[in-house]
This record gives structure tokens, sequence and C-alpha cells, in this order.
């Protein structure tokens, strides 16, 4: 049996989860989920991990870096913060004038960049006192989500003609672009939101190297050894692999998320014990 990752170019109008359903069609394979849910509206690059071992192994990508080309439409506000939700005309304060280029980026580097506070859009998918926000939305409720801090490492302008905005984000996991968008237009005072978004890298992987649904085939996973070569290493003859996998301790102790690797394969996720020793948090 194959494992590995696939990367996958999602086109606009498909979920996350229709995207793991097609891969499980396209690959007869049932154990498939992705690193970071897209949007339906969203384009670009979803990881997807395929094959028991590879679902094994998500968790050591969760918190990787993302990259995002945005188009932010000034002027109106949305219930979604996107294309998505209603739309409504922004009504601009009297004496109000169009904000210029050295402005927004100004504005961008003060306020959007680092480690942030963002209260995520209310039609999203975190959880409000046991219930999805946006379960609570579509059902008329009232709620307010907190804020959570998010690290933004860039935001810079790729292109600006009012009232679009066209902007490059690299960002931590948990962080709504949407949000960024809808924040960005609260204090220009002329309102705003999420017009387009394209992901177009995770962590070292790049859209230059993702297929779209259509061309999904085994030859383009990428193999779990190669995936998780990067990863700290721990080299382990038969004997400690055997007791790797009746969940004993080997002598030695290694770094959080090591990987141990036996004939040149991939065989657990290793951590340190109190001890002094080393044990398998996961066996591949």
């Amino acid at each position: 049996m194959r494992h590995g990752f696939l990367l996958i170019d999602k086109p606009a109008g498909k979920t996350s989860h229709d995207i793991v359903a097609m891969v499980r069609r396209a690959l007869s394979e049932q154990h498939v989920g992705h690193l970071g849910t897209l949007d339906p509206a969203a384009t670009g690059l979803l990881a997807v991990a395929v094959g028991r071992k590879a679902l094994k192994v998500i968790e050591l990508f969760s918190g990787l870096t993302k990259e995002y080309d945005a188009q932010v439409r000034f002027g109106a506000v949305s219930s979604t913060y996107d294309r998505e939700g209603v739309i409504e005309e922004m009504k601009i304060p009297m004496g109000w004038v169009i904000p210029e280029h050295v402005q927004i980026q100004r504005l961008i580097a003060d306020r959007f960049v680092g480690t942030i506070s963002q209260i995520p859009p209310p039609f999203s998918a975190v959880h409000v006192g046991g219930e999805r926000a946006y379960k609570m939305a579509r059902q008329g409720k009232s709620f307010s989500i907190p804020p959570r801090e998010v690290e933004v490492s860039e935001c810079r302008i790729l292109d600006y003609d009012y009232p679009h905005l066209a902007l490059h984000v690299v960002c931590g996991s948990g962080t709504y672009i949407r949000s960024l968008a809808h924040d960005l237009g609260q204090l220009l005072r002329c309102g705003g939101y999420l017009e387009g978004l394209r992901r177009t890298a995770v962590g070292s992987w790049s859209l230059a190297h993702a297929v779209s649904p259509d061309a999904m085939s085994w030859s383009r996973v990428l193999p779990l050894k190669d995936v998780l070569a990067p990863l700290p290493r721990r080299d382990m003859t038969e004997e400690e692999c055997k007791a790797i996998r009746f969940g004993q301790n080997i002598p030695g102790t290694v770094q959080p998320r090591t990987i141990g690797w036996h004939a040149e394969l991939p065989v657990a996720i290793l951590e340190p014990t109190a001890t002094g020793e080393t044990h398998a948090r996961k066996v591949l």
C-alpha cells in the first residue's frame, strides 16, 4: 500500500471535503485527509494526505506557514466577509478621501503584520459555546467570537486601483484573510471584503507543483519517505525497531517530532521521555 501527500490546485466552488472525496475515488483509497481547509470560493494549493500512514503524520505539518494572493474590494461590506455573502454598499463619510497606496501600505505595516489580534468571521467554522459559528449565523442567533492572536509575517500590496486592492499575504495557521480584508476596510472607513483568494504555498510546497483534480494519480503522490525527510531523524537498528513496535523505550534521547527510520523507511514518530530515553508516540 502506498502512502504520501498529493498537492491539489483546488478550483473555486469545491469544498476541501469535496476534494478529499474526489481523491478517494480517483486513487481507490479511503484513508485521505487534508492539511488545511480552503473556503469553497478560494482556489489554490490544498495538500492532501493519502494512505493510513500519511494520515498519522498530518499533525507534524499543522503549523506550516501559508501564502496567499488576495483580492480586496473596497466600498462595500459582506455578511461573510467575502463575495459569497450579502453585499451592501458602504455609506462613505462626508469629506472622506480615497486612500493612497502609501497610506494603505503604512496602515498594513502598523496593524496587520506581526502577531496581531483577529476576530474570525461570523460565518466560520470556529466553535462558540460548543457550536460552529456559521451554523449559529445561519440561524440568526446573536453571538460573539473572542479575538485570537495570529501571526502575519508579510502583507504587501501587489496592485492597487481603488476600489480594488491585490495583496500577497504570508501567515500562520488560523489566520482568516477574510477578516483581514474586512478589518482593513473598517480602518479605512470605506468598508471592504475579500473578492478573491488563491493559496500559493503551504510550507515549502508550492502551487507550481500542484495538479488539477482531473490529473490526480498515484504517480503524482509525494512518497511519505520524501515528505518526512526534512524532519529530525534517528536511524534505528532492527532490535530497536522491534522494541518501538512493542511499545518499549529505547536508549538515547531525541528532540520532539523526530522520525525513526529503519531500512531507509520511516517507521515511527519518536519523542523523548522524562528518563532520558526514546519512546514512540506513533508507530507508522
